[in-house]
């Protein structure tokens, strides 16, 4: 019997499916009283474990000897956390017109997360591109991600970030850096353990995902903050990231001509340098904004959803164009590439 697979036609990736049904469980059936207790601290537990992997599954053998391409990772880790943020803070005059503060927020905060590996890797290898570089350019983006982000939202968004704080770091460090420097210790005996069954960790990672955001939109729920939203500021919302995502696109492809790059590392800049990581972010939403965190972390589900869809397209046409036979590497596949990744793989389709 051959496995059921998700239609190649079908332009929605099935994990958002999830996302949004577990939103619509949240908005349905919110945990209140002692179930939100509950509810909290699972998501608690579940995230200091998701980065207990990270820890686990990063070789600092396989990041040290990517360093050898240093300048692709610093090209990338520039658009990720310095590029990214500017254009961030220059759609504030975007507020109140197109934004609400909270969405506006929402926003600012999905420019500061670090950028995906799985999908990174999976459409630089559709492409054509380099992929080595994709599977480290993803996990430094992840390693630093997880103290520059805190570190960028503490100066961007300060007190207006949903109650942010120095407690909220405390709470960074111990959720996220001691369960991430854990796994990193206990690498050399659960590796192998943590690499072979991958495949199930991984569903215990999206898992884990999804009661984050179930314990957030509860929160905002019972909040009633979601009576902020209109269909109207979901429209600019969208109009917003499909300009920030265009603008990304453009720079890091011909930024990355401008600096001399060759064709297969212009395609891995542009693949690892323009999108944003839901696995990574959702975590730091739940951690830094609280009961706010469902407001914030709505542009960057859509935005995930976004970068999918158009990212696809640009890989395949980038498959088509004729290069030199030397450039190609047809041993080289998407699947191989992600099974390569030292950090826990993403959603699938990511």
């Amino acid at each position: 019997m051959k496995r059921l697979k998700w239609p190649s036609w079908m332009p929605i990736d099935p994990y958002i499916l999830l996302l949004l049904g577990t939103v619509g469980l949240a908005a349905l059936l919110p945990a209140r009283g002692t179930g939100a207790d509950v509810a909290s601290g699972a998501s608690t537990a579940a995230i200091a474990f998701l980065f207990f992997l990270y820890g686990a599954r990063l070789s600092t053998r396989e990041a040290l000897a990517g360093l050898k391409h240093w300048r692709l990772h610093t090209t990338v880790l520039a658009c990720t956390f310095v590029v990214f943020p500017l254009l961030g803070l220059a759609a504030r005059g975007l507020e109140p017109v197109f934004l609400t503060h909270s969405l506006y927020t929402g926003l600012l905060f999905l420019t500061l997360v670090p950028s995906t590996i799985q999908s990174s890797i999976a459409f630089t290898s559709m492409a054509r591109g380099n992929v080595p570089a994709a599977i480290c350019a993803g996990s430094f983006s992840s390693l630093v991600g997880i103290v520059v982000t805190p570190l960028l939202a503490a100066t961007l968004l300060g007190s207006t970030g949903g109650g942010f704080s120095l407690d909220s770091l405390s709470e960074i460090v111990l959720q996220l850096l001691v369960p991430f420097l854990a796994g990193q210790v206990l690498r050399r005996w659960i590796g192998t353990f943590v690499t072979r069954h991958k495949k199930v960790l991984g569903l215990v990672d999206r898992g884990s995902i999804l009661l984050v955001v179930y314990t957030a939109f509860s929160e905002g729920m019972v909040e009633g903050i979601w009576h902020q939203v209109s269909p109207a500021r979901l429209g600019g919302l969208l109009v917003v990231e499909a300009v920030l995502l265009a603008v990304m696109l453009a720079l890091t492809w011909y930024g990355g001509k401008a600096l001399g790059f060759a064709r297969e590392d212009r395609i891995t800049i542009q693949f690892a340098g323009s999108k944003k990581s839901l696995a990574a972010g959702l975590p730091m939403a739940s951690v830094l904004f609280g009961a706010q965190a469902s407001l914030a972390v709505l542009p960057l589900m859509l935005f995930h959803q976004m970068q999918l869809m158009v990212c696809a397209v640009i890989a395949k046409r980038r498959s088509q164009d004729p290069v030199a036979e030397s450039e190609a590497d047809p041993e080289t596949t998407a699947q191989d590439a992600a099974d390569r990744s030292p950090i826990l793989a993403e959603p699938r389709t990511r």
